[in-house]
């Protein structure tokens, strides 16, 4: 049985968790922000910047050309920004997932002295009632890390997709304007 300062200990110990959660949530959400902000000054910029060379056009193949000039760009910032947005929300689902993986080892550990203890302490008879229940949760620790490397390998192959597509988009963007 716990005693009164292991019970606070424990609270204390998951409200600090808690904190260092929300701060890395909003850590995320600041990045987040501040890579809106710079995305849409640059488009303000590039905005103010295209409209000036419309104004200045002279012919209509000059405004072929600057049309086409456009588009290469266009789609290697908007793969620059999705990369960087990815990127974001990568790391901060690898600072849950590594402190949420902390948490339940922790977890574990504690709930396997609990059932050491009360082992120990169980009455003359049960042994097999304990060995069925120390079968259990090692079944059920054994799950969790077989879910937890499929979501660590789901996650690596989304990363080498999302890479191999924002590369196609831009490759195939760059031949376009190419032929243009």
């Amino acid at each position: 049985m716990m005693t009164v300062e292991q019970v606070m200990a424990s609270h204390k110990a998951n409200v600090e968790t808690l904190f260092g959660l929300t701060s890395k949530a909003f850590e995320g959400v600041e990045k987040l922000v501040e890579l809106n902000l710079t995305a849409s000054k640059a488009a303000l910029s590039e905005a103010n910047s295209h409209t000036q060379s419309l104004l200045s056009v002279k012919d209509a193949q000059e405004l072929l050309a600057l049309q086409s000039g456009l588009f290469q760009p266009l789609a290697e910032k908007t793969a620059a920004y999705s990369r960087h947005l990815y990127d974001i929300a990568t790391a901060a689902t690898a600072d849950l997932s590594k402190n949420f993986e902390g948490q339940a080892a922790d977890a574990q550990k504690k709930f396997m002295g609990m059932v050491d203890t009360a082992a120990k302490n169980a009455p003359a008879g049960s042994e097999s009632a304990v060995a069925i229940m120390k079968s259990s949760v090692a079944a059920a620790n054994n799950a969790l890390e077989s879910v937890q490397k499929a979501v660590k390998q789901a996650t690596e192959m989304a990363e080498a997709n999302f890479t191999a597509v924002a590369a196609t988009a831009t490759t195939a963007t760059k031949q376009a304007a190419k032929k243009r």
